[in-house]
């Protein structure tokens, strides 16, 4: 594996509503970047009082050091899922931090600086699951994240799912990996460039 790029803090919070996922995205994503990657990773998450479409969060602190703060609060990503959790959490999102929305259920983004895809329609037609939608998340953020690794994150993926489940969340993860990278192009090159806080200090 590569050297992995330092991180000084890195806040992600993943946002939308129960039963979209949210929390096991997170816990997923989570485990890939701590224990594939050997990232210090900090997990928080919160949800409504309905199962389903309530509001759900899961946030994460990734750093290549201990943690001393585990909570996000100046996100330098933000996912959301629904119009809810955007009109929520956007003033939380750092300048020049990454929005990623599900395209077509957030339908009055607050600003033009915004990478989506119709998630939930890419899981229901091309994977046949509609409850896939958070692998396919997934696999477009291992694609935006510029420390985050195809292979580990993968692997990473399939060992923490059943067996009878893998081979279609291993569709999914792939999809959204193709389409991040053949929708956003060059948009996310220009993020992923961007040099980590350690770098810009020096």
């Amino acid at each position: 594996m590569k050297p992995l790029p330092v991180l000084d803090r890195f806040e992600i919070r993943l946002s939308g509503l129960g039963g979209q996922g949210v929390i096991t995205l997170g816990r997923v994503l989570g485990a890939g970047l701590a224990l594939g990657h050997g990232y210090f990773v900090t997990q928080t998450q919160s949800y409504g009082p309905e199962a389903r479409g309530g509001s759900s969060r899961c946030d994460l602190v990734v750093s290549s050091r201990p943690i001393s703060y585990p909570k996000a609060q100046d996100l330098d990503v933000l996912v959301a899922l629904s119009q809810d959790a955007c009109n929520s959490y956007y003033r939380n999102l750092k300048p020049g931090g990454l929005l990623v929305l599900e395209s077509e259920l957030v339908k009055q983004p607050p600003t033009n600086m915004f990478l989506g895809l119709p998630f939930t329609r890419l899981a229901r037609d091309k994977v046949g699951v509609a409850q896939a939608m958070n692998t396919v998340v997934l696999g477009a953020l291992t694609f935006l994240l510029p420390f985050a690794q195809q292979r580990v994150m993968k692997k990473s993926l399939e060992e923490s799912l059943p067996e009878k489940i893998r081979a279609v969340n291993a569709k999914a993860f792939s999809l959204g990996l193709k389409e991040a990278r053949r929708v956003f192009g060059e948009d996310a090159a220009e993020w992923k460039a961007k040099p980590s806080q350690d770098e810009e200090a020096e």
